[in-house]
Formats: structure tokens, C-alpha cells, sequence
């Protein structure tokens, strides 16, 4: 029942795409893109418009080419973007690939430049530094890392560095080896970190973004809590504190972040579920609003998206708990203004923007979701 749903949402968001005429985005929206994270002709990267004043989103374009398309990242310029692509089998026994795209103009067009290989299956994170040099990628199902690095026309060379992580962790369900579920690079751009759900680990890599090249980091690693399966991670806007969303333990951890030296310092976990909750439910992503005030974090299972104040000292205090209208909220984009947060509800094939309350940081619709199949990462290039 679910594919044959995703396949008469695919029918009527292809025709509703192909009847009309092709627009570029207004000066005065925003132009985003969201994967739809499916095999064959489902998959795709559909391209949006964004009205930060009523939150309407409207389709312009939709790229075939793709399959898979399980996360995305934007050059610092806007002019790229880089998707996961796994023809056929996601994380199944081929490796699979990291697709280079150009974006033309503002109409949502994407222009295949290059496809490399992951060096690993289940690739689900891509990061790209802040020169455009660099793309770093996690490997989930063989628990790996590898960096690429971009040339002029901002097409993708082979992979400069590979590391396969070694190891396990408590779960005897999860963790009986390592999943790289995230690798993210920080604001200073002199280190990368990878989030290892199978180990409970955050690990830490030097990166020399000229050449796309990692080596280990003077902390090799930070632990988690046991069981906690580390999933996402973000930085502070100020660059001084990391936080990594939890899927397993339902909780957001906060690290203080040793620019000179890469070094990170647990201080706090918090849970993301009301107290009285028993059910199931798992962690998938966060986000910070631009001015650093709020955190933002998903569950999958109880369906909602956790809302957190950001004390001076980077510890997170809960606002609420609010329902992301749509089954297993997968992605979290915030707009550069912090005014709008969006929400992907993959299985629930839908997209949901909300306001973000000014004073009180509360979220609230700003209209019904918007149907989109199996929607898995939204971008703002």
C-alpha cells in the first residue's frame, strides 16, 4: 500500500510539474531543493520556491536522473550541489555513488557534471567545506568516511582520503559494528566529525581542504553515552559548541568545541520525548536557528520535532514538543532569516513549513503539508 500511495503521489506531482510552464523563483523567494528518496523514476530531486512571508512552497523543476538521492549539500556559493545516488539497491552489496550537479540559474534545473564512488553503501551525509574544495561523505551500512575534492567546474575527483572505522558498542540489535551516519565539517573548516552510531563515537579528522585530504585529529574520538547512537551533528553559529542528536537513546548531547585544538567536552544530555512517552521512537536530525537562540530535533515514532533555548553557556533548555504533522520526520531546513523551520516527513510523504515564533520560539504551521513522496533532506544552496 505504501509504494502504490508513493506511486500516485509520483503520478500527479510529475504531471502537476510538467503542466506548468517553467519559472524561475522570484527575487523575493527562496530557492530550495528536496530529494525524493526512492528507486528507478521515483527518485528524483524536486526543486522549490519559497515565500518567506505566507511559507508557501510551490514545485518549478524535477531532476530524474538520481536514484536514491538520501541527502544533499550545497556549495558555500550556491552554484553546486552534491547528492547521494545509488542505483538500484540502497546499501546493498555495490558501492555506491556521490553525484556532482550544477545549478542553473534560479529556474531549479540541475546539470550532471560527474559521479564518483562512495567507497561504501548506505552513503547517507555529505558536508562541503567552506572554500568548495572539499566534499566529505559518511558511509552508514560498511561504517566508513571518505573526502573528495571538487575542481574548478565543481565536478567531483576520487576520493583523497578513505577510513574505514573498526569497532561495536553495546546494542546487540545496532551496534554489533560501526555506521557512519554523519560527518560534518566545523566552522573553522580545520576539522571534520563523524558521528558513529554503531561505535557510540563522535570522531574527530583533521582536514586539509586544499587537497581534500584527512588525518586523524589529536582526540581520535569522544564517547557518547552507551546505547546512545550517535546520529546527526551541528555546530553552534558561534563555533564554539557541537551537539549530536541521539536516534537510539531519544536524547540531544552537547559538547563545549576547542577550536585550537579539535578537542570536545561533553556537558550535557537531554531528552527529546515528553516524560510520560513509552512508545517507540528514534532521533534523525537537528538544526540551529541562524541567530543561535534555538535547536531543533526530530523523532520518528512519536512524530514531532523537539524545540530547545540555547543558554549563553550552549546548554539547551526545552521550549516544547510539537507534532510534525506527517509520520517520521526524516530532515530539518531552517530559512537564513530564522523566521521558517521545514520539515521532511519521509514514510508520511509530505513536507510541513512552520513559523518560528520570534519571542517564545515555539514552531507553528503556516499552512497544510505539502504532499511530496518519500521527501528525505531539504537544502536552501
Amino acid at each position: 500500500m505504501f509504494r502504490l500511495a508513493n506511486r500516485i503521489l509520483l503520478a500527479l506531482t510529475i504531471i502537476a510539474v510538467l503542466t506548468a510552464p517553467p519559472e524561475p523563483a522570484d527575487a523575493d523567494e527562496l530557492l530550495l531543493f528536496i530529494s525524493a528518496f526512492a528507486p528507478g523514476e521515483e527518485g528524483a530531486i524536486h526543486a522549490f520556491t519559497l515565500n518567506e512571508d505566507s511559507g508557501r512552497l510551490k514545485q518549478i523543476h524535477r531532476t530524474t536522473d538520481v536514484e536514491h538521492p538520501f541527502f544533499l549539500a550545497a556549495s558555500p556559493n550556491g552554484e553546486f550541489l552534491y547528492s547521494i545516488h545509488a542505483p538500484g539497491q540502497f546499501g546493498g552489496d555495490e558501492d555506491e555513488q556521490v553525484a556532482a550537479f550544477e545549478i542553473i540559474g534560479r529556474t531549479g534545473e540541475l546539470k550532471l557534471l560527474n559521479r564518483q564512488s562512495s567507497r561504501g553503501t548506505a552513503a547517507c551525509y555529505l558536508d562541503v567545506d567552506a572554500t568548495g574544495k572539499a566534499v566529505v561523505l559518511a558511509n552508514y551500512s560498511t561504517g566508513s568516511v571518505a573526502s573528495f575534492p571538487v575542481k574548478d567546474d565543481g565536478s567531483l575527483g576520487e576520493a583523497a582520503s578513505f577510513v574505514q572505522h573498526a569497532g561495536a558498542s553495546v546494542d546487540p540489535d545496532r551496534q554489533t559494528a560501526p555506521h557512519a551516519h554523519c560527518f560534518v565539517i566545523s566552522p573553522d573548516n580545520r576539522f571534520a566529525f563523524a558521528a558513529d552510531l554503531g561505535l557510540d563515537q563522535i570522531l574527530g579528522y583533521r582536514l586539509d581542504a586544499a587537497t581534500a585530504e584527512l588525518t586523524s585529529a589529536r582526540q581520535p574520538f569522544v564517547r557518547t553515552p552507551p546505547a546512545a547512537g550517535p546520529r546527526h551533528l551541528t555546530f553552534h553559529p558561534d563555533g564554539g559548541h557541537l551537539y549530536v542528536i541521539n536516534e537510539l537513546h531519544n536524547s540531544v548531547t552537547m559538547f563545549d568545541y576547542e577550536t585550537d585544538s579539535g578537542i570536545l567536552i561533553e556537558l550535557q544530555t537531554i531528552s527529546t520525548l515528553p516524560d510520560d512517552f513509552d512508545g517507540a521512537s528514534y532521533c534523525a536530525d537537528l538544526k540551529i536557528t541562524p541567530d543561535g537562540k534555538r535547536l531543533y530535533g526530530t523523532n520518528r515514532g512519536h512524530d514531532s520535532i523537539a524545540a530547545y533555548e540555547i543558554d549563553e553557556d550552549g546548554r539547551l533548555t526545552l521550549i516544547a514538543i510539537e507534532p510534525s504533522l506527517g509520520a517520521g520526520p526524516q530532515n530539518l531546513a531552517i530559512t537564513p532569516g530564522g523566521e521558517l523551520l521545514l520539515c521532511a516527513n519521509m514514510p508520511g510523504n509530505n513536507v510541513v513549513v512552520f513559523n518560528i515564533d520570534a519571542e517564545t520560539g515555539r514552531i507553528e504551521p503556516t499552512g497544510d503539508p505539502v504532499p511530496m513522496p518519500s521527501p528525505s533532506c531539504i537544502i536552501l544552496p
